[in-house]
């Protein structure tokens, strides 16, 4: 497959870790003064009576665990609140011993203080408290470091000893929660079903009474019984046996495949920006070096427009991306300078850098919080904290809105056709009237990716086939493959590209390296590929009389998730526009598109195949667009016939070793034959009608003559 790569490479992050490393390690020593207590749960944490599971459901058992309680209870603190957790499952089979004989669980040392509360093993009705035995070891495992992340959580874990299968686990924390920035707020999501049966799921929340919590329900009844208890009140929810929820793939953002109940402290996104602002004032001095940068550019562009892409350049392009997400850093961004300084920071960094940038270019811009993976789920979203896991930059200029991604790199484009992030939604930071904005997404006028192979067959024998490919690249694409050239080598790229077409070819050799060409200012990248495939090789494999033309439009990528079941659309991914043309040529007949051959179109995928051909060359076409991102649910089943259907559509194969017979000259190829076959039975067809015709009418006449 020839499609973008749009990771990163490792070895090029690895480097850019190893510069860091003595700056990271500096923060590590921290963690290991990070314990995990044990004690008595507080006093207004509540203990009830573990539920009976329902028999009923005994085959819907996952993992050799029969879940009995998950107890989640909240109460409000001054400077944050804390959390108590109880779990309780039942070990069924052999498989539950691996799963259930342990307890693992992670946490930020920053904001969490941890302690464990109740270790009891229900063995025959008798409980044996293991909680005094047991010890914690805590290490660090940074998941994402190969990005350049590092986030600082910690792992926790505790082997529970000698269990046996019929035992009850029954554990408890308590989790003291201060949170870095927003500590009157608070948001939660209380699943009302698991993908596996549970007897009880239940929470509880103490509440000041004079911070009302606001409520909704997402496929799930969301009312709540309320106490109040002196300032507070008490908002509980038991959800008993609950049905399982059917776990389904391929989501669109806005969409989890289970019921919910969600609570927020508050309905105003201008609280959420508030409590975060502070910290995201833009700075006035930059550093010498680079305030003279950003002045360089105020001299040689007088326009605002211009102004905006060579400053979103510059941060981009001069600062790497490497985020110490850890304590403060996870909210927090380090100032301007320090940045500058360092020569690295993570989305928020950059963002405020850029912002700051901007600011002194006379443009105006803010630093906005969004979501790479649930951007699209935040227009429909509760007010939270939580919601956002990056940010970037709205910049405005005559009234127009500009989205500015810093931690892009080798962006193309100038203002007008710069592409915009492709998050959905994102939340300004302004000092007030903050609220959700959408991201327009882009349409683009013609394909991102053009795919366009030139087969020539050879004109005498004992000469080579060959292929010349040149591949244009546009817009987000454009983007995409300029940073691939960049850090992967036009050699492992060369090396890429021909294996790709041996696996077509067997044999194919390569002429030379790819060649890439790039104009940055139109975001456009060119690469050129030359290949020959020997006469020997042509001959040998009869590749001739069984020549494969496959288009390359990554087809295979949509998703094809089950619809037995299935309630929720398929997400399909962002929109796609691509091209892919073959064209051959020095053939010796005419050739034409494949029998029954018709445009697939449907709202969510759009397949046009176009043909011409010549006594001398065949082309065919291929484009693929994708309007919508999602198919509903009822139509999934016509959505994977659909994708089975286009898949086919990509893999033609032809006979270009066959010829036109000259005039006068008969045709004795397969083809032929079978067609003068079939033209002489139609003839003898035709011939006995008219006898049969002939011979009624006879007759017809006789009887007629016998009457009078």
């Amino acid at each position: 497959m020839r499609q973008l790569d749009h990771f990163p490479s490792c070895t090029t992050v690895m480097c850019r870790i190893l510069a860091i490393l003595v700056l990271v390690t500096a923060s590590w020593s921290a963690w290991a003064e990070s314990t995990v207590a044990t004690g008595d749960a507080e006093s207004w944490a509540e203990y009830v009576e573990l539920p009976a599971p329902d028999p009923s459901r005994e085959n819907q058992i996952q993992n050799g665990l029969s879940q009995l309680l998950s107890d989640y209870q909240i109460k409000h603190r001054p400077d944050g609140f804390t959390s108590f957790d109880r779990t309780a499952y039942k070990i069924v089979d052999r498989s539950g011993l691996e799963s259930g004989a342990a307890i693992n669980f992670e946490f930020d040392p920053a904001i969490h203080r941890i302690t464990v509360n109740r270790l009891h093993i229900i063995r025959d009705g008798v409980v044996l408290d293991r909680l005094p035995q047991t010890k914690f070891d805590v290490f660090r495992r940074e998941k994402d470091a190969e990005r350049g992340i590092f986030d600082g959580r910690l792992s926790a874990y505790a082997d529970i000893g000698e269990v046996r299968v019929g035992d009850i686990i029954d554990i408890a924390k308590t989790v003291e929660r201060t949170p870095i920035v927003g500590k009157g707020l608070l948001y939660d999501r209380i699943a009302v079903q698991w993908y596996e049966p549970v007897a009880l799921l239940r929470e509880k929340l103490i509440w000041p009474t004079s911070m009302p919590l606001h409520v909704r329900g997402v496929r799930a009844y969301a009312a709540s019984p309320t106490a109040t208890n002196g300032s507070d009140t008490v908002y509980s929810w038991e959800f008993h046996n609950p049905n399982p929820a059917k776990r389904q793939d391929n989501l669109p953002p806005d969409r989890l495949d289970y019921g919910y109940v969600e609570l927020t402290s508050t309905m105003n996104w201008q609280d959420i920006v508030d409590a975060v602002l502070p910290h995201y004032q833009t700075a006035e001095d930059l550093p010498s070096d680079f305030a003279a940068k950003i002045d360089d550019i105020a001299k040689r562009f007088p326009t605002a427009e211009d102004r905006l892409v060579e400053a979103t350049r510059l941060v981009q392009d001069e600062i790497r991306y490497v985020s110490l997400s850890m304590g403060a850093g996870s909210y927090i961004p380090r100032d301007p300078a320090t940045v500058v300084a360092s020569g690295f920071g993570d989305c928020k960094d950059k963002a405020l850098l850029l912002a700051s940038s901007l600011k002194r270019l006379g443009i105006e811009a803010y630093p906005a919080l969004t979501d790479i993976d649930r951007g699209y789920a935040l227009g429909d979203a509760l007010p939270a904290l939580g919601a956002f896991d990056h940010v970037i930059v709205k910049a405005v200029i005559g009234g127009k809105v500009y989205w500015l991604d810093a931690t892009n790199y080798l962006q193309g484009g100038r203002a007008q056709d710069m592409v915009s992030p492709d998050f959905g939604f994102a939340l300004p930071m302004v000092p007030s009237g903050a609220s959700m904005e959408k991201i327009e997404r882009q349409i683009y006028p013609e394909p991102t990716t053009f795919i366009d192979e030139r087969f020539e067959f050879p004109k005498t024998p004992g000469a080579p086939l060959t292929l010349a490919v040149t591949t244009t690249y546009r817009d987000r694409d454009a983007d995409t493959m300029r940073y691939r050239l960049a850090s992967e080598s036009i050699s492992k790229l060369s090396d890429t590209y021909l294996e790709y077409y041996n696996r077509q070819y067997a044999g194919m050799t390569s002429d030379r390296p790819a060649i890439s060409s790039d104009d940055r200012d139109r975001n456009v990248v060119i690469v050129t590929e030359a290949y020959q495939l020997p006469a020997a090789a042509l001959d040998k494999e009869k590749l001739a009389s069984a020549f494969e033309l496959k288009a390359d439009l990554g087809v295979e990528n949509f998703p094809t998730p089950s619809a037995v079941g299935r309630t929720a659309p398929v997400y399909v991914g962002r929109s796609v526009y691509k091209r892919h043309r073959a064209t051959v040529t020095n053939l010796r007949a005419r050739f034409s598109g494949p029998a029954g051959l018709i445009d697939i179109l449907k709202p969510y995928a759009e397949l046009r195949t176009n043909w011409s051909s010549t006594p001398s060359e065949f082309e065919i076409s291929w484009t693929l667009k994708t309007p919508a991102d999602q198919v509903p649910a009822t139509e999934v089943a016509d959505y994977l016939k659909t994708v089975e259907e286009m898949k086919r559509s990509m893999w033609l194969t032809y006979d270009f070793s066959y010829v036109d017979p000259v005039a006068g000259q008969k045709d004795t190829s397969p083809e032929a034959s079978t067609t003068v076959v079939a033209f002489a039975a139609m003839v003898l067809l035709v011939l006995s009608f008219v006898m049969v015709q002939q011979v009624r009418l006879l007759l017809a006449r006789r009887r007629n003559a016998g009457i009078s």
